[in-house]
This record gives C-alpha cells, structure tokens and sequence, in this order.
C-alpha cells in the first residue's frame, strides 16, 4: 500500500510516500493539473491512501481521486500545525509531517460531506452569495431615500419602491438609481429559480422536511443545517453543535477568573447566517424565546438577542433530528432537556 502525505497549493503539490511493503520513501513536487494527474494515473490499481489538510481549490483533486480508486483523507489543519515541533516549515517538510502522522495513526480525520452533496450545497452557496448582494443593493437604495428625507421607508419593494422612484433626482443620483433598481430586478429574477431548486431539493429530504416544521425555518435553513451536520451522531451532545457551528463566545479563562469574549465564528458562516436570519421570526412564536430576545435586546444589544436565539434554534434543530420528532412533539414533551445540552 502506498501512503501519501499531500501539503496541496492551487498551482502545484508537495507529497512525501513510503510503499509500506518495501518501507522505501520519496519525496516529489507535481505541479497542477498534468503532472499530477499523470502521476496518480500510474497508480491506478493499487491501494493508495492519500493524507490532505483540508483546505480550497481542491474539488478537481477529489473528484479524480475518488475516480482512480483511492481513498482521500483530510485533515484538520489546525491541529496538523500544532503537532510539528519545529519552527522551520517549508513545502517538503510539511508533507513529511503529514506523512508521518498518517504512519503514526495521529493524523487528525475530519468529516467530508459526500461528494454526491457538492452539487446542493454549491446551490445553496450561490443563492446565499446572490442574496446578500442583494441586501447591499437594498440598503444601498434605503441609504439613497435617507439623504432624500425619506426616513422610514424599505426602497426595495412595494410602496417604498413607488416613493423612491418618485424622488425628483437628477445627475449621477438618478443614474444611481436607475442601476440600483435594474440591479435588484436582475437579482430578484436570478434568486427566484434557485429558491425553487432549494424547496425542491429539501421537500426530497425527510430529515429537511421535519426541520421545516419549526417557526422561520424554512427550505434553505433546513437543507443548510442536514447538508453541514451530517449524521447528527456526530454530535454526543447539543453544545457540540453549537461549537461546531462557531455560535458560542471566545474564552480566555484562568483560575477563578473567566473572560469570555466575542463569537467564535469557528464553523460554516453560510449556516451561522441562515440561523441569525431565522432567529428573528423563531423568537416571536416562542414565548419564552421572545422573552429572552427582549431582555437582551433592552440590557445589551439586538445582534447579542440574535444570536442567542440562533444559539438556541441550532440546538432545538439537532434534538430534532436525533429524537426523529417535529417541532408540534418537540414542544409537547419540551425540548428543555434538549436545550441544556
């Protein structure tokens, strides 16, 4: 079998083998995509394991993988540095180092999502991208009605869309306008399709279609949310989940001191976002959420209510892919247990 430490660039990779019948070991720089793809096409046919930090720029390499026969292993790139002692790194050294986990059995796995999932979440990725460039146009449209005296008022759609280009502007400002507004009509049709395509592809999903059950989720939060967690046996318990989704604060404590700090933001932001988006219309159909909403919003700030509601929303949506159970059956047994995990 032939193990292969991969320290994998956009242009070119560095990997260090060893055939462990032989025990010999190398070392070669390929450079992308012909040289590698030459070089493991001559593998095909034996057992090859290949070791990666997981990074970008990579989907090419894993598809060919998987289409040669290999089986690709990607590591978590954090702890792969934290585990080299030295303090000189250089391409060679680094993919020695990978190697050398592998051989060890320390090499830190992380979860992939199956490949067959690249296309939804490329999907979702897109409408994600497409919708906050949306936004900017939006409030760059409100910011637009501000300086006209137009105070209250949302200028991308309905009345508020009729007073705006109602404005008597002149110069570049109406230019400005025109373009804003061909802008958000390009995008609204753009968006309107792939919202389709999201609805379609979690109504295909039970697991998505019981997330849908809860207040202000809807078709993108619960594709979202079963795509990034996977197999919620993943997660022994809900604290995890909101680790892994970067929703709980920064710590730096010691002693009898503890000193929390800002949001970890250590976890998909795409699913952070959606979650933040969903709170806000969790909350008004929770009673106790609404509550908490409105103390922290009044004592801190409303992002801080946000979050914390997005915080707890994570958490009811993995209890209720473990218990297999909608939100009506969650909230008739309570969920609290669920919560305090």
């Amino acid at each position: 079998m032939l193990i292969i430490g991969c320290d994998f660039h956009p242009t070119f990779q560095q990997i260090a083998y060893m055939d462990t019948e032989s025990g010999e070991t190398y070392d070669l720089r390929l450079t992308h995509r012909v040289e590698a793809e030459q070089f493991y096409r001559s593998l095909k046919g034996q057992a090859v394991r290949i070791g990666i930090e997981a990074t970008g720029n990579f989907r090419w390499f894993r598809r060919g993988i998987e289409g040669w026969g290999f089986e690709l292993w990607v590591g978590n790139p954090t702890e792969i540095s934290a585990s080299a002692p030295r303090k000189q790194h250089t391409d060679k050294r680094d993919a020695q180092h990978i190697l050398r986990l592998m051989l060890e059995d320390r090499f830190p796995k992380v979860w992939m999502p199956p490949a067959a999932d690249e296309e939804v979440r490329g999907l979702l990725v897109h409408r994600c991208r497409l919708v906050r460039l949306r936004t900017r146009i939006k409030n760059q449209l409100d910011a637009l009605a501000k300086n006209e005296g137009l105070i209250r008022i949302r200028a991308g759609s309905g009345k508020g869309r009729e007073q705006v280009e109602a404005l008597p502007l002149t110069g570049w400002q109406e230019q400005r306008r025109k373009d804003l507004f061909a802008l958000l009509d390009d995008l609204d049709q753009r968006i309107a399709p792939l919202d389709q395509a999201v609805a379609t592809a979690a109504e295909a999903r039970p697991e998505a279609k019981r997330l849908m059950t809860h207040p202000g989720v809807g078709p993108n939060v619960a594709l979202a949310f079963v795509l990034t967690l996977g197999p919620w046996e993943r997660f022994p318990r809900g604290k995890y989940v909101a680790s892994y989704l970067g929703l709980i604060p920064t710590e730096a404590s010691s002693g009898n001191s503890r000193r929390l700090g800002k949001l970890s933001k250590q976890g998909n932001a795409m699913v952070r976002w959606l979650l933040v988006q969903a709170a806000s219309l969790a909350q008004s159909k929770d009673v106790a959420w609404h509550r908490q909403y409105l103390r922290l919003s009044h004592q801190k700030h409303h992002g801080v209510a946000k979050i914390a509601i997005a915080h707890k929303l994570a958490i009811r949506l993995y209890w209720m892919l473990r218990s297999g159970q909608d939100y009506e059956q969650v909230k008739e047994r309570g969920s609290h247990a669920g919560q305090s995990e």
